[in-house]
């Protein structure tokens, strides 16, 4: 992104580490200096899981100020997560409910590592929609990746994204042996309606909207 990034500190690192997730790091690098770009105001992040990412970015609020990020998941996980399936985490199970269930872990991130510049809302994506209107500088899409619900939490939250601001999209993968396609599709969707691609790293694209 920009040769001038502030460097990520130590112990945000070693949070990034400890916190279960699916980010490598150099897409989490890429993350962080993507929203470093960004402008101050309010930041929304789709998809929490144990907050792994959001380590990163409550980092570049810091750093750009004026800033606060709202980080919004029900905590059940996407299919991916669910028993069965290759991402399923058993220790993230609870056994009141029976149901994957990250909001502990993700708890204990923001308690240790968020708290001063994050907000978290426990919800669907269908939920907030219904009563977002705040105009947003960056939009992190890492939620579900079923092609239905990717398509609608960018239709959803991408028309609020400011001229000129950011949307970030990770898991995306153009050839189909390589990954789910649905934030493939995202990212040509947001392409043809007026965005601008800015980077590539891995699996992370970062769009500007013109």
């Amino acid at each position: 992104m920009t040769t001038n990034s502030p460097e990520l500190p130590r112990n945000v690192l070693d949070a990034f580490d400890a916190t279960t997730g699916f980010m490598p790091l150099d897409e989490g690098r890429a993350l962080f200096e993507a929203a470093c770009t960004a402008r101050p105001g309010t930041w929304l992040e789709i998809g929490t899981y144990c907050g792994k990412s959001t380590v990163l970015l409550a980092q570049a609020a810091r750093e750009v100020g004026g800033t606060q990020i709202v980080t919004v998941d029900h905590h059940h996980g996407s299919e991916e997560n669910q028993p069965g399936w290759e991402w399923h985490d058993t220790s993230m199970v609870d056994a009141h409910s029976g149901l994957l269930d990250t909001l502990p872990s993700f708890r204990r991130t923001w308690d240790e590592q968020v708290r001063d510049v994050v907000t978290a809302v426990v919800a669907t994506t269908e939920q907030v929609a219904a009563w977002w209107s705040t105009p947003v500088e960056f939009l992190f899409l890492d939620g579900n990746h079923v092609e239905e619900m990717a398509q609608h939490d960018y239709a959803a939250f991408a028309q609020h994204v400011t001229p000129g601001g950011l949307l970030a999209v990770h898991d995306v993968f153009p050839d189909p042996n390589d990954g789910g396609q649905a934030p493939w599709h995202v990212v040509e969707r947001a392409l043809a309606e007026g965005f601008e691609q800015v980077s590539v790293t891995g699996s992370l694209r970062v769009l500007r909207r013109a």
